[in-house]
C-alpha cells in the first residue's frame, strides 16, 4: 500500500505540480512531490529560496543516512526540474542545484531467469480452473511478449489477436506498440478467453485479465500470482517478479540471435541504450557457458616445447 503524500503548503510547488499532472503520470507528479517536500523539510523554508550551498548541506545530509544513491540522485533531478520551472517563469535567475554533485550510481545488470527456469515458471500454471488458465495466460504474455506489468494489467480483452498472434500493448506515454506472440503464448490465451475468462467475468468488464471477484486484475495482483507459481515451480519467490520476466525476455531474444533494434520496437524502449543492457547480460552468460563447457576452457592444458 502507497504511503500518503506529505501535506504541501508552498503555492509555488502546489502550481508546479498542478502543470507537472498534465504533462506527467500519476505516480511521477507523487514522487516529485515526495521529493520536493523532503527538501523543504531539511531546510525548512521554501524550497525555491534555496542557494547551492543550502542545497550542497542536504545532499550531505542523505548521504550521511546511507541513502541510495539511486535514491539521492532522483531527489535531486526533482529539484532540479522544479528550479528550471522557476527558470522559464522569472521567478529565478539561476539553478541553484544545477552544480550540486550527487554520488554516482552503480549501474546493476538485470537479472534474468535462464530459459529452463522459465518453463518451469510456466508449467507451474498448468492446470483446467478458471484461474489456473488466467495464470497460465497472464506468464506467457509477460515472458512471451516481454509486457510490463502495467501494461500487462491494462490489456483489454481485444488487445490479443489470437489469429494473426499480435498483442497490442499501449505503453509509457500512451505509444501503442505491436508485438508479435509465440504460438504457446497466444493458445494460453485462447483457452483462457474460451474456458477462463467468462467464468470471472461478473461484471462485464472490457480488461483482459480478471480477479477472482470479477474485478480488474491489479499490479499487486499480479506480483501475488507470479510469487506462488516461482514458490511451486521450486523458484525462490522473493527473487521473481514481473520485471524479471521483462529482463528475460530481452536477454533470451538478443542469445538467440535477434537483432538489438527489433528487441528495442518490441520493449517500447525509447532509447537504444537502454536495450543494449542486456546484450552486457547475454555478453556474460555466453562467457560462463563458454568457461563451464569448453574442455580448454575448464582446464589447463600443458604446452608442450617440440624444441627442448
Amino acid at each position: 500500500m502507497t504511503t500518503p503524500a506529505p501535506k504541501r503548503s508552498d503555492p509555488e510547488v502546489e502550481r508546479y505540480l498542478l502543470l507537472l499532472a498534465a504533462q506527467r503520470s500519476p505516480r511521477t507528479v507523487d514522487a516529485y512531490s515526495r521529493d520536493l517536500a523532503a527538501a523543504t523539510a531539511f531546510l525548512g523554508f521554501p524550497i525555491g529560496t534555496a542557494t547551492t550551498s543550502d542545497l550542497d548541506r542536504w545532499v550531505a545530509e542523505m548521504r550521511a543516512s546511507d541513502l541510495a544513491s539511486s535514491t539521492i540522485a532522483r531527489r535531486v533531478a526533482a529539484v532540479r526540474s522544479y528550479y528550471r520551472h522557476q527558470l522559464l517563469l522569472g521567478k529565478r535567475h539561476d539553478n541553484p542545484a544545477a552544480e550540486v554533485a550527487t554520488p554516482r550510481r552503480t549501474s546493476k545488470l538485470p537479472r534474468t531467469l535462464s530459459a529452463s527456469e522459465a518453463e518451469r515458471l510456466i508449467e507451474a500454471a498448468n492446470g483446467s480452473t478458471p484461474r489456473s488458465l488466467r495464470d497460465r495466460a497472464l506468464v506467457e504474455l509477460m515472458y512471451g511478449a516481454g509486457l510490463r506489468v502495467s501494461e500487462t494489467v491494462g490489456l483489454a480483452r481485444t488487445s490479443v489477436d489470437i489469429e494473426a498472434r499480435i498483442v497490442r500493448v499501449l505503453g509509457k506515454g500512451d505509444k501503442e506498440r505491436i508485438v508479435p506472440l509465440g504460438r504457446p503464448a497466444a493458445e494460453a490465451v485462447r483457452r483462457y478467453l474460451a474456458l477462463g475468462r467468462s467464468q470471472l467475468d461478473r461484471r462485464h468488464r472490457p480488461d483482459l485479465f480478471l480477479n477472482a471477484r470479477g474485478g480488474a486484475l491489479t499490479r499487486a495482483g499480479a506480483f501475488l500470482i507470479l510469487r506462488k507459481l516461482a514458490e511451486k515451480a521450486g523458484l525462490e519467490p522473493q527473487r521473481v517478479h514481473p520485471h524479471l520476466l521483462r529482463h528475460s525476455f530481452a536477454t533470451h531474444l538478443l542469445e538467440g540471435g535477434a537483432d538489438l533494434r527489433s528487441v528495442q520496437e518490441m520493449l517500447g524502449h525509447a532509447d537504444l541504450s537502454t536495450t543494449e543492457r542486456y546484450t552486457h547480460v547475454s555478453d556474460r552468460r555466453r562467457r560462463e557457458t563458454y568457461f563451464s563447457a569448453h574442455p580448454h576452457a575448464r582446464q589447463l592444458v600443458p604446452i608442450r616445447d617440440d624444441t627442448a
